[in-house]
């Protein structure tokens, strides 16, 4: 049977409490939070993004979970929030967790936040949220700050459709087949990327998906913010010459042109011709390439002719 849970209608614990926070120099006290799990984002960059909800609820909290205490430390000084840090980050193991939810089940608060933006997106936290819902505990959403949002909208890029892919492989052969992969998404690609391997990233991402227009965006919200839009070839040639840049990367990919996919599907049937050929005479060899791709025999087998011809 599905439990419904109304996080509207307050239930508040018996560890309830009322902290208090202090933005524009004065100070406000945060209202009590009812039990649960609340999912709160925190800057990328920019400590004044952060949303009054989100102060109050860090103020309330019984415990805030943090990636790395050190960093949430920062903006809870920034405003003067006392409420007890805990660590909990991606080596945290089922026994961390369970503690959690048995701290959630006594009637706390928590609150779960990352180094920086939304959590869960590339950060610890899933294995926690989907814990409380599978004990029917209320997981809360405090939105605010994201670093893929953030740079999809200053993109340029369409925005109608996107794909988050998040960290490629580190090693090239992985990269680039990977690339390839997602290099058919009908949407904006949406990547993040480590400064030291940015620029051998943008040439693969290059040699695989071509001429595409494409954005670097470092260091968002922050002082050195940096937008950098090109295609492909262009920016791994900057990076290439500039060297790895400081700061945290989103890299951001278009969608292939109608030509560009026209020209992919052209390179793709020949690839695929030319190694049928090998072993089969023309005609079974645009039979069987056909079927494959799912193409007219007509046209494949006009592309076969053509492709024998130019080898004789």
């Amino acid at each position: 049977m599905t439990q419904r849970i109304d996080n509207r209608i307050k239930r508040l614990g018996p560890s309830a409490r009322a902290g208090t926070f202090t933005a524009f120099g004065l100070a406000a006290e945060a209202e009590p939070l009812s039990p649960g799990l609340y999912v709160v984002a925190t800057p990328i960059g920019n400590l004044r993004d952060v949303s009054f909800r989100g102060l109050s609820v860090l103020a309330a909290a019984d415990a805030i979970l943090a990636e790395d205490t050190r960093v949430t430390k920062t903006l809870l000084a920034h405003y003067g929030i006392t409420a007890p840090l805990v660590a909990y980050h991606e080596h945290s193991n089922d026994a961390v967790r369970e503690r959690m939810i048995h701290r959630i089940r006594e009637g706390q608060a928590l609150a779960l936040v990352s180094d920086a933006g939304t959590p869960l997106v590339s950060d610890p936290g899933y294995k926690l949220v989907q814990a409380a819902i599978e004990e029917g505990l209320p997981v809360t959403p405090i939105p605010g700050p994201s670093a893929v949002l953030t740079a999809l909208v200053v993109s340029g890029l369409p925005t109608d459709r996107f794909f988050f892919e998040g960290f490629l492989p580190p090693k090239s052969a992985a990269r680039r087949a990977r690339l390839a992969e997602i290099g058919s998404i009908p949407g904006t690609l949406m990547l993040f990327e480590g400064p030291h391997r940015l620029p051998e990233m943008l040439a693969d991402a290059a040699a695989v998906l071509g001429e595409r227009q494409a954005v670097v965006a470092r260091e968002l919200t922050k002082m050195f913010e940096t937008i950098r839009r090109g295609t492909l070839p262009e920016l791994a040639e900057t990076f290439a010459r500039e060297g790895p840049p400081k700061g945290e990367i989103v890299v951001l990919i278009g969608e292939a042109t109608k030509a560009m996919q026209a020209a992919e599907v052209d390179a793709v049937l020949d690839d695929k011709l030319e190694a049928a050929l090998k072993n089969n005479s023309i005609k079974d060899a645009a039979a069987l390439v056909a079927a494959e791709l799912d193409i007219p025999k007509r046209e494949v087998y006009a592309r076969a002719l053509a492709l024998a011809k130019k080898d004789t």
